[in-house]
């Protein structure tokens, strides 16, 4: 492999010319205590941090970024700590995803602007994985996704807890008034007791694992829980790797390939993956070019092939992802795989996939299943279309109740979150487990920025009647901890026009998961009237980043990227570098 030199660097175009431009380069530089010795003949290499004091899952990444910076000082380069925008999942309003591309943003503009040749990217909770990636893939310099790394299991009593999925069971309870507010806060304070982000498969595992699967990361750096001491030597080891990286010239767009994403489909599928994989990674596909761009009909498509079969909840019903990392991890579910995967898809340690998983083991064969034993025999999704989603939405079968999988039942509308909150407490509303709970007005543009509230509560009536899952439709996403019969990510959403706009409550809607279909049982002609009388909604911004989002931001089915960062099909990613 031909190695690059020192002047064909990005950043020696900043300090080698002997012109005033580079003086005053290299005298700001000095001014921070660096001298010559740190840059000359080395590549810069950027830590791109999301740690704040409000980052739940990123609590250890201050000492994570010492140890990422040893690797690159170990390995001859020079690194440069940038912080980059945090998004604590937990605590964000209306929702992180919001603003997963303004972190895209961030992230493009750090790595095109500052004397850089490659990168280190620092996250985990959930939309920092693909905010970080986006922003990586179009800046286009050489990269590594160093992954936060899952919290230990939680622990109450004895019992053991998974973040979101618990909380959900738990809060039924509580509404039904089976436990106490005391109780309630054991709960609170033992459902995440480490640094790290969610340890069920909800989407921050699942965005990790899917950059692993793609190939951004070191072999089985995914699955390291944060607290694990392997976590500190994984850190250093991409210090080093993003420097050798820089020498070999392995950038996104001579590494990437669809067979790259069609792998992390595939692993996605078998992790029994949050929902909100299709739109992240439609995203970041659509973001590495024409000839990487994967769709809805290809998660579809491997949904029917490859069965779930890490044991992890929520799909799962007792293990987590400490359990995962002792079972072989990554590394371990992936060789099961392989007959599934692209083994010659190439990888940020510059090898194909199929040589790191060489020696790649399961030692728990009830964690990681078999392919012959799954503990769900299709994929961890299904893609549905019909007339109330002509573009397409999802429904996570693994982690819903099977009668809900063939159903027809009356619509019960609610236009906004609050109104729906509401309803549900009511103990006289007019509800069944038959009806289906529709929220609409919650999308990319309605929500605003499509917040995770397509996990309807169940409303009180029926959780004291001991309902425990109903069938759930919105144009809003769901966390990966959640579970039930919920149909996700309605395109085109409400709020723009789509049809579930148009849908009123005792309406009949048939879905059909085996058959991929979902219907609402009114004539054309009658929606064609409905259609004729609907209003838009007022808008959601006037002015700042809100108001850019409205106007830019894409549909759920195509990743709900803005249009004008997606890159053009046939251009090259990381062109041009104008800076």
């Amino acid at each position: 492999m031909t190695k690059k030199t020192y002047q064909e660097l990005r950043s020696a175009r900043w300090f080698a010319p002997d012109d005033v431009r580079s003086f005053g380069h290299r005298s700001r530089v000095m001014q921070l205590g660096y001298g010559p010795q740190d840059w000359e003949g080395k590549p810069v290499i950027a830590i791109l941090n999301t740690w704040s004091d409000i980052g739940t899952c990123h609590g250890h990444f201050k000492q994570r970024v010492e140890d990422v910076k040893r690797g690159v000082l170990q390995a001859g380069g020079f690194p440069l700590e940038l912080p980059a925008l945090s998004l604590s999942e937990s605590l964000v309003k209306p929702t992180t995803m919001l603003y997963r591309n303004m972190l895209a943003m961030d992230v493009e503009e750090l790595l095109r602007s500052h004397p850089i040749d490659g990168a280190v990217l620092m996250g985990g909770c959930d939309k920092t994985t693909p905010g970080l990636v986006l922003g990586a893939l179009s800046a286009g310099v050489p990269f590594i996704y160093m992954p936060a790394g899952p919290m230990l299991r939680g622990n109450v009593k004895g019992k053991i807890l998974g973040s979101g999925s618990d909380t959900w069971k738990y809060w039924d309870e509580r509404r039904a008034g089976k436990i106490n507010a005391t109780q309630w806060l054991e709960v609170e304070g033992g459902i995440a007791r480490s640094h790290g982000h969610c340890m069920t498969m909800g989407t921050a595992s699942t965005m990790t694992g899917i950059a692993e699967a793609i190939g951004l990361t070191l072999p089985g750096a995914s699955s390291i829980p944060a607290v694990d001491s392997n976590h500190i030597r994984m850190a250093t080891e991409c210090g080093r790797r993003a420097v050798s990286m820089v020498w070999e010239d392995l950038t996104p767009a001579k590494m990437l390939s669809r067979a790259s994403f069609e792998n992390a489909i595939t692993v996605a599928m078998a992790m029994g993956c949050s929902t909100n994989a299709i739109i992240h990674l439609v995203a970041m596909s659509r973001r590495a070019g024409e000839h990487c761009a994967v769709g809805l009909d290809d998660f579809d498509a491997a949904s029917r092939r490859v069965p779930v079969i890490a044991n992890i909840r929520p799909s799962g019903d007792t293990y987590l992802m400490e359990d995962f990392y002792y079972a072989g991890g990554m590394l371990g579910m992936m060789s099961v795989l392989k007959d599934h995967l692209k083994l010659d898809a190439l990888t940020v340690t510059g090898k194909p996939l199929g040589e790191n998983l060489v020696g790649a083991e399961v030692y728990n064969h009830d964690v990681i299943r078999p392919l012959d034993n799954p503990i769900y025999a299709e994929g961890a999704l299904a893609v549905l279309r019909g007339n109330l989603a002509p573009d397409g939405c999802v429904i996570k079968p693994s982690a819903c109740a099977p009668q809900y999988l063939q159903h027809t039942g009356p619509a019960l509308v609610f236009d906004d979150y609050p109104s729906m909150k509401a309803a549900v407490d009511d103990e006289n509303l007019d509800v069944t487990a038959d009806h289906i709970m529709i929220l609409r007005n919650a999308g990319p543009q309605g929500g605003p920025g499509m917040p995770e509230w397509g996990m309807l509560p169940i409303p009180l009536k029926l959780v004291k009647q001991g309902v425990k899952d109903m069938l759930r439709i919105s144009d809003a996403r769901m966390s990966g901890t959640s579970y039930g019969a919920c149909i996700l990510h309605v395109a085109p959403e409400a709020y723009i026009g789509g049809p579930l706009a148009l849908v009123k409550t005792g309406d009949l809607i048939t879905v059909d998961v085996p058959a991929r279909s979902i219907h609402l049982e009114v004539s054309d002609d009658e929606l064609a009237l409905r259609r004729a009388a609907w209003t838009a909604p007022p808008k959601r911004f006037e002015r700042g980043y809100g108001w850019m989002s409205a106007r830019h931001i894409q549909q759920a089915d195509t990743g709900c990227d803005f249009d004008f960062l997606e890159t053009s099909f046939g251009a090259p990613i990381g062109e041009p570098d104008i800076y």
